[in-house]
């Protein structure tokens, strides 16, 4: 007798075609039947050791965030119901070009202190891995959900080159698309960057271009978190284009928005741009989140030059009179290439978390409420917390559009991906509530997608990017990732005032068959495991 049978579910089935009422039977972590309604009038239906009613409950596969930052929380919280109670199954982890491996001593200090407003200083994780491989090979002792891994190409070019602003030489070119070969070896799907952030943003097209060539001989995809979301913001997605093409490797836009006040509106460009492509034979896919705010570290709005050669070089600067006003010129009257070379609106920037508790109390405000109680200018506040706070602070940044989110979200090439950072006192609710939010929001208050095409978006879409050839779909032979929420309650708990809520109509989740989520609470199973891609190296 087989393990599960969820029993008169509406199926949605990550194909975009219409639901359907079936009994669907789940054994050994697998679907291995669908009987449909209509198929099982007059016969006897199937049989489990246990079976789950779904009355009233659409089953759908489970949701795959195509851009997370759980890259410690996994091994921190073996609970993380930040993701398991949303319906999410797989995270890609990697993101932004920053991340812990491959890495060696010197690299994985200095990249702990760059992405400490990501992912807190990790004083509370064995770190006892170097590579990639050994990275995953954590991953696989259990952790909440499954997790792939892309390579970060600013941690790739910390170890082969340093973090100066310079061309690399052939030997550190031929060392980084080394590092990329064995990190896709190991099981890496492909590849990230952040070219708003050091030291990945210091790496030239040409470079880059070359590190592609490796993933696409592998099969795997490009994941740019491009060199501006703002001014100029266009011009970086048609860079981004033009070189995954020159090097005939598939790009994935990460958190593909158009922020700032210059690109209000402007979101039917950007897809008029990719949709040139996608018809001249592009492969392309991006992701977004259902919010207007972005979410990053207050040390990211800085210029790329006052970043150079590393976290310590950066505290050097800030720390001199001098060139702390030279930083401040940049950010407020030029406009500085960390914030996407629009000039820093400091009303915008909230502070949404520190490691220091001594400054717990500019938590939840913007740098301008703060200055203004504190009887002083916004960057001198900025600069306080940044030296303070050793670069950890993360920020919101009320810069985004919401017409804009709207409009990106309908293509059909769109994924869902919560950029979500989870530390920090208050973070950015996308973190709890991505996928919910776009099943309540915008799929049943707005009617923005269709409840099928939404849930394609979210599961057989990124599947497909990740060429899982068993995930993403209610099939038969597939594995049993699946979520079960209510279509009429479904919606997000996180708000920006309480950003740790729960999400409300997700009662069941189920990971290679096992329940993480039951009567909507968490269950202590560890059912997640590292999702390596299969090398393809032509």
């Amino acid at each position: 007798m087989e393990d599960l049978v969820i029993r008169d579910a509406d199926v949605v089935d990550g194909s975009g075609a219409p639901s359907y009422r079936a009994d669907v039977v789940v054994d050994d972590g697998r679907i291995v039947s669908i009987v449909k309604e209509a198929a099982a009038a007059g016969c006897q239906r199937p049989r489990a050791v246990r079976e789950l009613d779904a009355e009233g409950l659409v089953l759908s596969p489970g949701f795959i965030d195509m851009h997370a930052h759980s890259d410690l929380a996994l091994l921190r919280d073996p609970d993380h119901s930040a993701k398991a109670a949303q319906g999410v199954t797989l995270e890609v982890l990697g993101q932004d070009g920053l991340s812990y491996a491959p890495v060696d001593d010197r690299t994985l200090a200095e990249v702990r202190r760059a992405i400490a407003g990501w992912n807190g200083h990790g004083d509370d994780i064995d770190f006892d891995w170097r590579s990639v491989g050994e990275y995953l090979d954590r991953l696989d002792r259990g952790i909440a959900v499954n997790a792939a891994y892309l390579i970060p190409q600013g941690t790739v070019r910390a170890l082969a080159v340093g973090w100066e602003d310079r061309a690399a030489t052939p030997q550190e070119l031929h060392r980084m698309r080394q590092l990329v070969a064995e990190g896709l070896e190991q099981g890496a799907v492909g590849l990230s960057s952040g070219l708003t952030y050091t030291p990945g943003m210091y790496a030239e097209d040409a470079e880059l271009t070359e590190l592609c060539r490796v993933v696409a001989a592998y099969g795997g995809y490009y994941c740019p978190h491009h060199r501006s979301y703002g001014a100029g913001a266009l011009e970086a997605y048609e860079e981004m284009v033009t070189l995954t093409r020159e090097a005939n490797c598939p790009l994935h836009l990460a958190h593909a928005t158009m922020n700032f006040g210059v690109n209000e509106g402007r979101a039917p460009e950007l897809l008029s741009l990719l949709d040139e492509a996608l018809a001249a034979g592009a492969d392309i896919t991006l992701d977004t989140y259902p919010y207007t705010p972005g979410s990053t570290t207050l040390a990211a709005m800085l210029p790329s030059w006052a970043n150079e050669g590393g976290p310590e070089a950066a505290l050097a600067r800030l720390s001199d009179d001098d060139t702390s006003e030279r930083i401040r010129h940049h950010l407020e009257a030029i406009g500085s290439d960390g914030c996407h070379g629009v000039p820093i609106e400091w009303d915008t920037i909230e502070i949404s978390g520190v490691t220091d508790s001594a400054l717990a109390d500019f938590v939840g405000r913007t740098v301008e409420e703060s200055a203004r109680e504190r009887g002083e200018t916004p960057w001198t506040t900025a600069r306080h917390l940044l030296l303070a706070d050793r670069l950890a602070p993360s920020i919101l940044q009320h810069v985004g559009h919401e017409e804009n989110v709207r409009t990106i979200m309908r293509h059909p090439v769109h994924t869902g991906g919560s950029d979500g950072i989870l530390h920090g006192a208050k973070p950015h609710p996308r973190a709890y509530g991505t996928f919910p939010h776009y099943l309540g929001h915008y799929v049943r208050e707005l009617g923005i997608l269709p409840l099928e095409e939404c849930v394609a978006h979210l599961t057989s879409r990124p599947a497909a990017r990740l060429r899982l050839p068993d995930r993403g779909l209610v099939r038969e032979g597939y594995r049993a990732d699946l979520v079960l929420f209510d279509p009429r309650t479904v919606a997000a708990g996180s708000t920006f005032e309480e950003p740790r809520r729960l999400p409300t109509g997700i009662p069941y989740v189920l990971i290679n068959g096992r329940f993480v989520i039951e009567d909507g609470r968490r269950t202590d199973e560890l059912a997640g495991r590292a999702v390596r891609r299969a090398p393809q190296c032509l």
